[in-house]
């Protein structure tokens, strides 16, 4: 099972992606958190798999947290999922160590296709390169 962290600041978002997520069979929400610095400190104790990340909320935003959370905990992935997904904010999200950034006026498979792209295994290595 793969265990997701969801951080959004609004309860209706984090209830409703809990329901879309753990709709995937091999998917669990391992924890939530209302802001960037509560998402840090579930994180470092829950140990998930990916941390799906608003932008936008109160005491740390996104970009912050990801930086901070990055620094820590630097081999899990972040998904962005925000309503403010222009081109700057996306370049800065990036940047602060984000591996993809849905916006919520896509549909729920862009951010479940994101995340399953996340958890694809790794290709087998080439037969030429095996020694």
């Amino acid at each position: 099972m793969k265990k997701i962290l969801i951080v959004d600041d609004s309860a209706l978002i984090r209830q409703s992606l809990r329901k879309l997520l753990e709709g995937q069979h091999d998917w669990i929400i391992c924890g939530e958190a209302e802001n960037g610095s509560d998402a840090i400190d579930e994180a470092q104790k829950l140990h998930p798999d990916v941390v799906v990340m608003d932008l936008v909320m109160p005491v740390m935003n996104g970009i912050d947290a990801t930086r901070t959370l990055k620094a820590v905990m630097p081999g899990v992935p972040i998904v962005m999922y925000t309503t403010f997904a222009d081109s700057h904010i996306k370049k800065l999200a990036l940047a602060a160590g984000v591996h993809d950034m849905i916006d919520k006026s896509e549909n729920a498979i862009a951010l479940i296709r994101s995340i399953r792209n996340l958890f694809a295994p790794e290709s087998p290595p080439h037969p030429a390169s095996v020694v």
